[in-house]
């Protein structure tokens, strides 16, 4: 597995439209670690209204080291009390991902409430989820002073759901993408992004961004472009113009963009088989 790809996909088994049971993805989740594409794949991503106490107990041997990311679906009061109902399963949290503020509502309340949290977790990554309205840049600049003080905090963003309004234009992700490198603030992404390339969906008629696009804008932001530009490589649908300027940095650590969750990892690991940055022979 190239560097580069290393701990893109987180696996969001349990959400949707995966939906799969608990237990399944528990079992599938242990599959893929013992797999040889496993340097692809993060922590198990599950969410706090499902890890209520005993949850995973007969699911998970307290000796495997079961690591997992934490969904604060149940709102930011909720997140201890599931973090606690880890410890007798031996299940570690390695990162907590919360949404600090709905559309049109101010994060800056839900952003320092996240950062105190963060202050008190044992070294667990803190990502607040912002939504890209009325707000949004005195949040990353709160995370970014956050950060400098030393706690392990980020920014993420929405790219897709079940409404229009929820997958952003590539001008608005190019926006957000800049402006985390301009506070050398990481960042995940969440939602939409199921395939390599830009597409549309034929079913819904929604354009969700491709994985590989954001990578390739990714890595050109890093390198000083600015936001047309990146806007530029978010919106090509030709595998070309993205795919090369991946495939050169493949042994180079992926910078800024800490990844995404799919409930698949299957699908994102044969788009990478199939555009060559992936050397395989079958899919997960």
């Amino acid at each position: 597995m190239p560097r580069l790809l290393a701990g893109l996909v987180d696996d969001a088994a349990v959400f949707p439209p995966g939906n799969a049971a608990l237990p399944d993805a528990v079992t599938a989740h242990r599959r893929h670690r013992a797999a040889w594409y496993a340097d692809l794949v993060g922590p198990l991503l599950l969410p706090a209204s499902d890890l209520q106490a005993g949850a995973l107990t007969g699911l998970v041997d307290p000796a495997e080291g079961l690591v997992i990311g934490l969904i604060g679906d149940t709102g930011l009061d909720g997140l201890p009390a599931a973090l606690s109902a880890l410890a007798p399963d031996g299940v570690t949290a390695r990162q907590v991902e919360a949404p600090v503020a709905k559309r049109g509502e101010d994060p800056a309340p839900g952003v320092a409430e996240l950062v105190a949290l963060a202050g008190r977790l044992d070294g667990a990554s803190v990502y607040a989820e912002i939504p890209l309205t009325l707000g949004l840049m005195d949040a990353l600049d709160a995370l970014a002073r956050a950060r400098a003080g030393g706690l392990p905090v980020a920014a993420k963003f929405r790219t897709g759901g079940l409404a229009a309004e929820l997958f952003p234009t590539p001008v608005e992700l190019a926006a957000v993408i800049c402006a985390c490198r301009d506070r050398e603030l990481p960042f995940k992404l969440t939602a939409g992004l199921h395939h390599a390339i830009r597409h549309r969906d034929p079913e819904t008629g929604f354009t969700h961004h491709g994985f590989v696009n954001v990578l390739a804008a990714t890595l050109a932001a890093v390198e000083g472009a600015q936001v047309d530009a990146v806007a530029e490589l978010l919106a090509a649908t030709d595998p070309l113009r993205v795919v090369e300027s991946a495939r050169a940095r493949r042994e180079s650590a992926r910078p800024l963009w800490v990844g995404y969750g799919s409930c698949s990892i299957s699908e994102p690991l044969t788009d990478l088989i199939r555009l060559g940055l992936v050397n395989g022979g079958y899919e997960a």
